[in-house]
């Protein structure tokens, strides 16, 4: 009888956060479209700044579209004024002081354009179309992969919970309302990851070439995957074996379609990084001097757990942490500090949920740390949910003046996630013993 109303209560808990769930994501997407859009609107139209169709998936699309039909090098200053067209609605002019410094030039290594390959014949607003809502599946795909990863089965209503706030959190929106290629990143990883714990190496590895398409938010997670591969060579080579094997014919496809891009590509990414004034996280939360400090020594620190951790089993916690807690390190490291990157903090969030318990045990000025850090978390929910109440009692100009205000703690989420997984480290070191 007991058992019966405990497993009844249990049930009944896990209905009641779905539905918080459910208000928290819905409120999220109703501020990103009824309050963020509109204002950029009215931004927009009032210091005549372009807005065209504004997807991210444009100007790789159209790159790629110009080089496999018509032979163009997308990296060109033409096709750049062509792709500035499209997503601004029109070319940039210097001359307005106006206008957004992102040039949208084709800023993606050569081989990206053999995944858009099979839509360069379609018209892009099919190909928008279609995108749109393969970004919701490979998110949603992304939190059921990541649990695999880290073998926790939780209840199926807490796995929609799970799912839910992850489609409803700010950087994944975002994410898909700009149709940003981070996703097809993000979910390639949380794949690899599976095919790892799964113990399919090649596989894992043709999937993790595949990743580099960014190779900013990649190459950290390929460090560490080859050191642990090299670390047990008779195990695991076939992740070495699949991995080089892919780049190599990515490469070898890129330098056929377009001889000598690699210098185009790294021309591309100097600009970028001047035209746009990309900073880190912890450039944003600090200086510039003092975040080249900090990322040093997060990546040092990083780096040093990594060789500790090298011969750890692919089915170990240690092992669902350090990819965790380097997808984590990325986020804060990266040259950009855009809040769309932050889709990789999801497994990390995922693991900090499994082991709520460690946190909420806390007393004293570690468990007020540990609220604090729940609350930072949780906040642009909160405060996206009090903005879509206040809305529909509010004129929306009013509502507009404080807009931002569920991106106060932006900057602070990673560093908030990563200092959450350091604590883990400590069980997961203990294990390794």
């Amino acid at each position: 009888m007991n058992a019966t109303w405990l497993g009844n209560r249990k049930l009944g808990l896990s209905l009641v956060l779905l539905l918080a769930a459910l208000l928290l994501a819905a409120s999220s997407w109703f501020y990103i479209q009824h309050i963020v859009i509109p204002r950029q609107i009215v931004e927009a139209a009032a210091h005549d700044h372009p807005r065209g169709n504004l997807s991210d998936l444009y100007p790789r699309w159209l790159g790629a579209r110009e080089l496999l039909l018509h032979h163009r090098d997308p990296y060109s200053a033409e096709v750049t004024r062509e792709i500035q067209a499209g997503y601004y609605g029109r070319v940039l002019d210097p001359a307005r002081s106006g206008d957004p410094r992102d040039q949208q030039a084709f800023v993606y290594p050569a081989y990206v354009v053999f995944l858009l390959a099979p839509t360069i014949l379609l018209p892009f607003a099919i190909v928008q179309a279609v995108f749109y809502w393969a970004l919701w599946l490979i998110m949603g795909a992304s939190v059921l992969l990541w649990l695999r990863v880290q073998r926790w089965r939780p209840k199926n209503p807490t796995i929609a919970s799970l799912i839910v706030l992850t489609l409803g959190s700010i950087p994944v929106i975002q994410a898909i309302k700009l149709q940003q290629l981070t996703v097809v990143v993000a979910g390639l990883l949380a794949g690899c990851g599976l095919l790892l714990v799964s113990r399919h190496f090649i596989s894992a590895g043709v999937v993790l070439a595949f990743s580099t398409i960014k190779p900013q938010l990649a190459w950290p997670f390929v460090a560490w995957l080859v050191l642990w591969a090299l670390s047990d060579w008779r195990k695991r080579a076939g992740l070495i074996w699949g991995f080089g094997s892919t780049m190599a014919i990515l490469l070898a496809g890129a330098e056929y379609v377009l001889p000598g891009w690699t210098g185009r590509f790294l021309s591309g990414i100097a600009a970028y990084e001047k035209y746009t004034d990309a900073t880190s996280i912890l450039a944003e939360l600090t200086t510039r001097a003092i975040g080249a400090g900090l990322a040093l020594a997060v990546v040092a620190v990083t780096a040093g757990v990594c060789w500790r951790l090298r011969r750890q089993s692919q089915d170990s916690a240690a092992f669902a942490w350090i990819l965790a807690t380097l997808l984590a390190v990325t986020v804060v490291v990266s040259p950009t500090a855009s809040t769309y990157n932050q889709i990789l903090l999801l497994p990390g969030g995922l693991l900090l949920g499994r082991n709520a318990d460690t946190f909420t045990k806390k007393q004293g000025f570690t468990g007020f740390a540990c609220m604090l850090a729940a609350f930072i978390l949780f906040w642009p929910w909160l405060a996206a949910l009090t903005l879509t109440g206040l809305s529909l009692l509010l004129p929306p100009a009013s509502v507009q003046r404080v807009w931002s205000a569920p991106l106060w703690s932006n900057m602070m989420t990673p560093v908030v996630v990563l200092l959450l997984l350091a604590p883990l480290a400590g069980t997961v070191l203990h294990e390794q013993r």
